[in-house]
């Protein structure tokens, strides 16, 4: 039963993943098409209802083919061969995100050549006056964070209260039917310490992420400049709120379950599949938020859709549709051009302290995990 329950939440994975990537195109802003700048009126031009729609068909294909494939993954598994397991699994989750960017490359060449010959040019300034910034929905503040303080505290407590009754080797480690085979000797370090850092690092993921929206710069379409504001400061807020619930559950949810799983009231197979299970809500939670509010919230007002033209045209500022370089443009982080969220400005120093700092936190938190169970 452990085995098939983990096998169905990584085919389900893969499955809500594949079909996200597959109907991507349907939720980016109406005046962008592969990440390239169009009029919004020309999202009805039949040439590009069609690249949109052989590139869902083409990606929904490879999703199933991907979804089979974790199934097999999780049967070679199940009999004991790992690496061929490992690799066929890595395989089905990888291929669908390469395919996709290899299709919108594609049919970014394909739309760009299209905006050329169809003479789709930017007119007028790319300046657009919109309500008072104060009077505009917006992420939620930072302070929020500090409900991971208290998520932490009470995994510290839940654990000193453990501590006497958990053996002396704590189970750290089962194959894919749930049988333990590694054990790490019982010190307040690996009991309590090693569930504590994976909430921090967590914790500490979800606080950068959340920054990163709060800096980000505001979406603004200069053809509805009030309209397009107040519907990214109501995507804003709901990814921020998705954001810290999410973060709570699953850096919370983590901790409590390995202190469950070392002082012996589960096991650890089943502390895995209980860890699968809080994803769940995460995944189903993402995609619900990527359809209702679509890309920097596309999908928040039609009238959006109504405007005939596009005064901004900064199509030559992201390489490969999805690498931001504009040194002109002081905003270190700025919403993607194809896919649901944000994105980092390359040509800003401070954007690439940012990612070498989670880089090295990440190298600190993998050295102290290894320093905390050996």
């Amino acid at each position: 039963m452990l085995a098939i329950a983990t096998i169905g939440m990584l085919s389900a994975t893969t499955l809500s993943a594949g079909l996200l990537l597959a109907f991507t195109p349907y939720l980016m802003r109406r005046n962008e098409c592969f990440a390239v700048t169009i009029p919004a009126f020309a999202q009805n031009d039949p040439r590009l209802a069609y690249l949109k729609k052989r590139y869902a068909v083409i990606m929904t294909i490879i999703t199933a083919i991907s979804t089979i494939a974790s199934l097999a993954a999780g049967a070679f598994l199940v009999a004991n061969e790992e690496a061929l397991g490992v690799t066929l699994l890595c395989t089905a989750l990888l291929v669908p995100i390469a395919a996709s960017f290899a299709l919108m490359l594609c049919n970014r060449q394909k739309v760009a050549a299209l905006k050329h010959a169809e003479g789709w040019q930017a007119k007028g300034s790319h300046a657009a006056a919109v309500t008072a910034e104060e009077d505009l929905p917006r992420a939620l503040p930072l302070t929020w964070n500090l409900l991971y303080i208290p998520v932490v505290l009470a995994t510290i407590a839940l654990g000193l209260a453990l501590y006497p009754s958990m053996p002396d080797m704590l189970p750290m480690h089962a194959d894919f039917e749930g049988n333990v085979n590694d054990y790490a000797p019982k010190t307040l370090g690996s009991a309590i310490g090693f569930p504590v850092l994976i909430e921090v690092f967590l914790a500490v993921c979800m606080v950068v992420s959340h920054w990163m929206i709060l800096r980000s710069k505001r979406h603004t379409d200069p053809g509805a400049p009030a309209t397009s504001a107040l519907a990214y400061g109501l995507f804003a807020r709901a990814e921020s709120t998705f954001l810290l619930v999410s973060g709570i559950l699953l850096s919370g949810g983590i901790g409590i379950v390995f202190l469950l799983s070392s002082a012996g009231f589960i096991q650890l197979g089943q502390a895995a599949v209980a860890i699968f299970a809080l994803c769940v809500p995460v995944v189903i939670g993402s995609i619900a938020l990527s359809v209702i509010y679509g890309q920097a919230g596309s999908r928040v007002f039609k009238k959006m859709q109504a405007d005939e033209g596009f005064l901004a045209d900064d199509d030559e500022h992201w390489k490969l549709g999805i690498f931001y370089f504009n040194k002109e443009d002081a905003s270190a982080f700025l919403p993607k051009r194809f896919g649901v969220g944000w994105t980092v400005n390359f040509a800003r120093p401070a954007a690439w302290a940012i990612m070498i700092g989670f880089v090295a936190a990440t190298l600190v938190f993998l050295a102290s995990v290894f320093a905390l169970v050996g």
